[in-house]
């Protein structure tokens, strides 16, 4: 049957209508995605992630600073709230189902931090203000009180009070009852004083209560500030809003392959019905070129925040890492600062006798020329005093300080030389390394987590290996984190194994924790998977270990039984190959 000419003119103007229509469908797809708003976004996640970090930090130093000098916090929390609603007005302006799930639980935990930090602010400045009350007051009694009977055990209440206040103020938990008795007895010895000491003495009374009254709530808001953290929440909200760009992204490309094959097909079949589309052909690709410049730029984008994402959980890990250490060093320092204070009371005294001794040297020396009843009275006084050192027991008390002092800075000195060792900080990038050497050093730093934890340490005769030794350290810290987390809340066992195996070295690293069931123990490397609860962790550290262990040609392995503990074996050989990007 043959089709008329207005019919066959009819079909071919909808056919072409249909072709052109179909063009401007995948050519609508492949429009450029604005990041400008997107970029916004990721920036206020960045700084609301630095808010945190920095909340962190200043409650960490405004606990361990005890100078009165010290300059107070800034307040970083309108930041935070202006961020928020900044976040806010983008997520009505922008398209991304991450941020209407995440947001309002992201604000609240942000804004109660916030209100944590205030409180934490509040009692520590009003502890602080107790603890220099009470010592400043405590001083000038002892500069107003004047002799008599009474005059011993008040210098004795003052002596306890300057010892015992700032060691409570650094070790709440370890002074507090020396403290309170310190107090009472200062209020049982000014009972005997004259009006002016006596009300230093209620002065300073009323500063050491308020400093056993804000000393708990400080340490109790610090405690909160540390185990609230939006750290994580951050995370993954940056994480699955890169995702929606990325996707966004990645189907434009799609439809990007798609405009391309579907409009060759079409100048093909444009080129066949006349070669006067030629120019419209060249255009159109010249269009679909620049078009996939753009993607390509926005793919390059995704993966620099990828990159900026890991580089986050880093330092993080840093981060806590520091704030054990920190932890650490505090009461080594407080047990040294305390030491000193006692051996700068006890200093006066000695060089009382030491002065009266060179005059009855002088005395001696001048021989018959020499007052005889100042040589007695000066002969009288240095006796006096040497007896009242030898009863007081002074030299032997000093000794006892010192070596206290020297056991401190001893603590503290072994605590940094641990730290050292972690790092590597004094060593090339890539060395030759004990694996054991590198297990004692994170121990020693991961101290904090494992107080609760019995450690089985049966370490092999092994030979060292090439490798990059903070790398290294990373992977056994992340390792040693995961598992004293696994066995919170139940009487922990840690065992740590190192042998050599053929041409390498496997450590295990084994804890009696709650297992993993055997469907998710495929995904623990994978980025961001977590098996922790919400909030606690981002599933980064074992996939940046599985990196780091497979960059060296080693490889990791878990075997986990839930209910019965997780073993992770590492197996690095002893050279890695000549192709290994170990980059610190």
């Amino acid at each position: 049957m043959k089709i008329s000419e207005p019919v066959q003119n009819v079909l071919l103007a909808l056919g072409a209508a249909a072709l052109l229509g179909a063009l401007f469908f995948l050519y609508d797809k492949t429009a450029a995605v604005d990041l400008r708003e997107r970029n916004n976004v990721l920036g206020l996640l960045r700084e609301l992630k630095e808010t945190d970090v920095r909340w962190d930090v200043d409650v960490l130093r405004a606990r361990i600073e005890t100078e009165s000098a010290t300059a107070p916090g800034i307040d970083r929390a309108p930041a935070a709230r202006k961020a928020l609603e900044n976040l806010d007005a983008a997520r009505q302006a922008i398209s991304s189902p991450a941020l209407e799930s995440a947001l309002p639980d992201l604000s609240k935990v942000v804004l109660q931090k916030a209100e944590l930090v205030g409180k934490f602010r509040d009692a520590n400045a009003a502890a602080r203000a107790g603890l220099d009350g009470l010592l400043r007051n405590s001083a000038e009694i002892a500069a107003l009180a004047g002799g008599g009977k009474s005059r011993g055990a008040l210098d004795a209440a003052l002596s306890r009070v300057a010892s015992v206040a700032p060691q409570y103020y650094s070790i709440a938990e370890e002074s507090q009852q020396a403290l309170e008795s310190a107090l009472a007895d200062l209020q049982a010895a000014a009972v005997a004083l004259t009006d002016s000491p006596r009300i230093k003495a209620e002065q300073a009374y009323n500063a050491g209560q308020l400093l056993l009254k804000n000393k708990p709530a400080e340490l109790e808001f610090g405690a909160a500030v540390a185990r609230l953290t939006s750290g994580p929440r951050l995370d993954a909200l940056t994480f699955a809003f890169n995702q929606e760009v990325e996707a966004t992204l990645l189907d434009k490309e799609r439809y990007r392959v798609y405009l391309v094959a579907y409009a060759s097909a079409l100048l093909i079949l444009l080129g066949y019905l006349g070669g006067n589309l030629r120019a419209a052909n060249l255009s159109l690709e010249h269009r679909v070129q620049e078009r996939t410049k753009e993607l390509s730029a926005a793919l390059a984008h995704l993966k620099e925040s990828e990159a900026q994402l890991i580089q986050s959980e880093k330092m993080s890990s840093l981060g806590q890492m520091v704030a054990g250490v920190a932890h650490e060093i505090n009461t080594p320092l407080a047990y040294v600062k305390n030491s000193l204070g006692a051996v700068a009371d006890k200093l006066p005294a000695i060089t009382d006798t030491v002065a009266q001794a060179e005059k009855l040297l002088a005395l001696l020396q001048a021989g018959n020329n020499a007052n005889p009843e100042e040589l007695s009275r000066v002969f009288a006084q240095v006796s006096t005093l040497t007896v009242q050192l030898k009863q007081h027991k002074v030299m032997e008390e000093l000794t006892g300080l010192v070596n206290d002092g020297l056991f401190g800075t001893g603590q503290m000195t072994e605590i940094v030389g641990n730290l050292k060792d972690f790092s590597r900080l004094d060593r090339s990038k890539v060395t030759s390394f004990n694996l054991n050497d590198g297990l004692k050093s994170t121990l020693m730093l991961a101290k904090h987590l494992t107080k609760s934890v019995t450690i089985n340490r049966q370490f092999g005769e092994i030979p060292p290996v090439i490798c990059a030794p903070s790398q290294i350290n990373q992977v056994f810290l992340n390792l040693i984190t995961n598992a004293a987390q696994a066995m919170e809340g139940s009487p922990g066992k840690l065992t740590l194994t190192t042998r050599a195996d053929g041409d390498g070295v496997a450590v295990e690293i084994a804890d009696n924790g709650k297992g993993m069931p055997p469907e998710i123990i495929p995904k623990i490397f994978d980025p961001f998977f977590s098996t922790k609860e919400a909030g606690k962790g981002t599933g980064l550290g074992l996939s940046i270990s599985y990196k780091i262990v497979e960059q060296h040609g080693g490889r990791i392995t878990v075997d986990s039984k839930q209910g019965s503990g997780t073993t992770f074996t590492v197996w690095l050989p002893l050279k890695p190959p000549a192709d290994a990007a170990l980059d610190a």
